[in-house]
């Protein structure tokens, strides 16, 4: 068995892992993919050397950005209640969770950085789709349109807000209220 890249090495309540993951953060949604890796250190106020002993390169930093993403929109889901609330409060709430973890990490979606797939399926894809599928059971979502298929779409939804709030043209309550608002209408059961 191959040896574990750097990144997943480290000890999730390392804290310079973490100030540096979080630096890392701040410094891409800020200055975008120009960021290089003595950006980061700055940011995170560490040298170039403890940065590099922590991830090797800017694909491993960006590798592990993205599992802290992923973990992140998985808790925010969680934390949600999505299962508690009504279809129309728990897709609001879904984008609010979404939108705000998404416009923290957004240059993973603009360098299209890959995680698990698998484990994205199970941490956010899953319970969306219970939802979806909540909805379309229920009458609230138009039943000619399978389930998947309105996941689909509003993940398009949430890709737009996304970029609207990269850009500037709303902030995240905003676009999150007008992708929600969007997706509901068009979808809801006529």
């Amino acid at each position: 068995m191959p040896a574990k890249p750097a990144a997943s090495r480290v000890p999730r309540y390392d804290r310079t892992a973490a100030a540096i993951l979080d630096a890392a953060a701040h410094a891409l949604s800020e200055h975008g993919s120009s960021t290089n890796m003595a950006d980061v250190a700055a940011a995170a106020g560490v040298s170039r050397a403890t940065l590099y002993r922590y991830y090797p390169d800017r694909e491993a930093l960006l590798d592990a950005l993205s599992s802290h993403a992923l973990a992140e929109a998985a808790a925010r889901l969680a934390d949600a209640g999505l299962e508690r609330a009504p279809v129309e409060e728990a897709i609001e709430r879904i984008v609010r969770a979404l939108t705000a973890v998404g416009d923290r990490y957004a240059v993973l979606l603009r360098e299209q950085i890959k995680v698990d797939p698998a484990e994205t399926d199970r941490l956010v894809a899953a319970p969306m789709r219970a939802v979806f599928a909540r909805g379309v059971e229920s009458g609230f979502f138009r039943q000619d349109v399978p389930a998947e298929v309105l996941l689909e779409l509003f993940g398009g939804a949430l890709v737009a807000a996304l970029k609207l709030i990269e850009r500037g043209q709303l902030g995240v309550e905003e676009a999150s209220a007008a992708a929600a608002s969007i997706f509901l209408d068009g979808a809801r059961t006529r």
